[in-house]
């Protein structure tokens, strides 16, 4: 595992015209509670995997349940069109969007409660299985080119040549607002965790793909703790799209192999991401994909099955080594809190 340490913020060049992350959990809680199938989701401490880390505690935010759709991505996408919803009818409207994951099923799910539509574009890559639960929930499903990247690419040209709402979980100059206000629906998570938190954690664990869920979070923790916790932002060394943007203090695409961390194969960062965790983590890490799959395992024996994805921000502390563990300031007195992302594919 490779650790990039940084001293807050980071400088980053070309990112002036976008806007830092939002915090306000509250307004976001406020529309979600809402929706039926609204409930909080559960903190639990992990015991076993504490121990094998050497650490006085591990807090899990288990997002397996959330909202019947079996991940955190249930708060992004769907958070939006319901915004959109408040403002005006969206029956008959499009909603298009890319996807290496679980942003589509919120995109479909959304689209289907408030009667409009959605198209998804996956890669070539992404598995059948996937595919399906896409169709189940309403979806169009198009694929479209081998990496996210490309889905991405084909999604935005659907958007305009048909008068589509792109809807994605990335942000780039020019696409801005949507994004913005999905990281907010994020927030939600990280609040709850705040309020059910026995202790302030020494550190946080934060898996990255574009970098919404991990900007989100790490917005919230500043807000509520300050200074006090280390942010690790975890990635797959095949996807250094933060690790290395913040590098080379600017915003670069990455390039690698396909990773078994599917969800968190994206070779670009979200710009709002990128810049939120400039500010607020204090360190980027990339582990490998044997680190990834030991991770998982490693939940799974613990009570937590997962993918490798969903549980890469264990995967990174059971990576530590000893030297590394002492840069970060981890201890046998250390309490770590983590997010579980999604449950098994």
């Amino acid at each position: 595992m490779e650790i990039l340490h940084i001293t807050r913020p980071a400088p980053m060049s070309g990112l002036d015209e976008i806007p830092f992350p939002s915090a306000d959990a509250p307004r976001a809680q406020a529309l979600v509670a809402r929706c039926p199938v609204a409930a909080q989701t559960p903190l639990t401490s992990a015991t076993a995997i504490a121990t094998h880390a050497g650490v006085q505690d591990v807090w899990i935010k288990d997002e397996r349940g959330r909202m019947g759709l079996g991940s955190f991505k249930a708060l992004g996408a769907a958070y939006v069109i319901a915004s959109d919803a408040q403002q005006r009818d969206v029956s008959g409207r499009t909603y298009v969007t890319a996807s290496a994951g679980n942003h589509g099923l919120s995109v479909a799910a959304g689209a289907n409660a408030f009667g409009a539509a959605s198209v998804v574009y996956i890669a070539q890559t992404v598995p059948e299985g996937f595919a399906a639960r896409l169709e189940a929930q309403g979806a169009r499903v198009v694929r479209e080119g081998d990496t996210y990247e490309e889905s991405m690419r084909a999604a935005e040209k659907a958007a305009d040549d048909n008068g589509w709402d792109l809807l994605s979980d990335g942000s780039w100059h020019g696409y801005i607002d949507r994004p913005h206000r999905l990281m907010e629906g994020y927030t939600i998570l990280m609040a709850e965790a705040i309020a059910q938190l026995p202790d302030v954690p020494t550190h946080i664990f934060l898996q990255a793909g574009v970098g919404g869920l991990a900007c989100a979070c790490a917005v919230m923790a500043r807000q509520a703790w300050g200074d006090g916790p280390r942010v690790i932002v975890v990635e797959p060394d095949a996807a250094a799209a933060l690790h290395g943007s913040v590098a080379l203090g600017r915003p670069v695409q990455s390039s690698g192999p396909v990773s078994d961390m599917g969800r968190l194969d994206c070779k670009m960062p979200s710009l709002i991401a990128l810049k939120g965790l400039a500010r607020d983590a204090d360190a980027f890490a990339l582990i490998s994909e044997a680190e990834g799959q030991a991770g998982a395992g490693l939940a799974m024996v613990a009570g937590f099955g997962s993918t490798p994805s969903g549980a890469a921000g264990v995967s990174a502390l059971v990576a530590l080594g000893d030297g590394q563990r002492d840069e970060l300031g981890i201890t046998a007195q250390s309490r770590i809190f983590c997010v579980l992302s999604e449950g098994p594919s």
